[in-house]
């Protein structure tokens, strides 16, 4: 009898979001898998993510020189320049380290605290809009509450309290950023559990019986992961910005760890005289925030039903 009721419960859900009992036209994923190859746009911020990614994990094979090698014989050259039979692509900084190699090191960084700020913060709003959506009444006005509050505290004097009491650190960048970042996530996620919990499928799962816990995370859950994707995307270069901006004022990743904020800060002293010590780390970081953005505008036309005309 259970199984009989678990397999009717199971179908009326699929009709609302799986793939197998949806025109191919109406699924999220699907309709993804079809538009990328149609944008143009999207493509070309695929690939920008995808050479990015490549050059952070295989930074240790692509670098020609070590990143941190100080040689004042070579300080300052200028890119392009032949240095004892090798070619300095981007030139070298005023200790003579090697620019192209800081900036592909520099990319592990923003693409680690990028993913894991978008992927904490995610799935913390993510729990917290569920709940809040679901349960409504006194969990719900708490939850809130807390949200506000953390979107009322600003963020850098926030970041310089946990730098001052717990030190500089990757992974507690990622923690400064992720939490303040969820709230984002949490609000779009409640205003759409608010509208889903009294249409019919949630409705029918819980006349039959079905758990709290069962109803968030197994029906729920799959109908608002497109807004939590979109926003994901979308935040995932002001994530890259954000790191950027803190290693720029000192507040993020302790030297000698290459930063592309941190280059720029570094270089900012000598832009009269050594102009590429600040370009190329702008240029990378510009290039890479362009395809978050291409790719999250992507995602949001194929995901928003507001915005979608075909």
């Amino acid at each position: 009898m259970n199984k009989d009721i678990e397999e009717l419960e199971n179908l009326l859900i699929s009709k609302t979001w799986r793939e197998d009992d949806l025109p191919p036209e109406r699924h999220w994923l699907v309709r993804l898998k079809s538009s990328l190859w149609q944008e143009k746009s999207a493509l070309f911020g695929v690939i920008i993510l995808l050479f990015v990614l490549f050059l952070a994990l295989l930074a240790p094979i692509i670098a020609p020189f070590d990143p941190d090698a100080q040689l004042y014989a070579r300080a300052m050259k200028p890119p392009l320049t032949v240095f004892e039979g090798r070619i300095l692509v981007m030139g070298t900084d005023h200790l003579g380290r090697d620019l192209f190699s800081r900036i592909i090191y520099g990319s592990q960084v923003s693409i680690i605290v990028g993913f894991f700020s978008v992927f904490i913060s995610g799935g913390i709003g993510l729990v917290v809009g569920l709940t809040a959506g679901y349960f409504g009444g006194k969990v719900d006005y708490f939850l809130m509450r807390v949200a506000d509050f953390v979107l009322s505290f600003p963020f850098i004097l926030m970041a310089l309290a946990m730098i001052s009491i717990l030190g500089s650190s990757l992974l507690l960048i990622i923690l400064a950023i992720s939490t303040r970042l969820w709230v984002i996530y949490a609000r779009v996620v409640r205003g759409n559990v608010l509208s889903l919990r009294e249409t019919e499928f949630v409705l029918a799962a819980r006349a039959m019986g079905g758990s709290p816990f069962r109803i968030i995370f197994q029906h729920l859950m799959p109908n608002v992961l497109p807004p939590v994707i979109i926003i994901a995307s979308l935040y995932l270069g002001r994530m890259i910005i954000i790191e950027a901006g803190l290693s720029f004022l000192g507040l993020g990743v302790p030297p000698p760890t290459p930063t592309w904020g941190g280059l720029l800060a570094e270089g900012r002293s000598y832009l009269y005289v050594a102009w590429w010590i600040v370009i190329f780390p702008g240029l990378a970081i510009t290039v890479t925030v362009l395809g978050t953005n291409l790719v999250g505008d992507w995602l949001r036309d194929v995901l928003d039903p507001r915005l979608r005309t075909r």
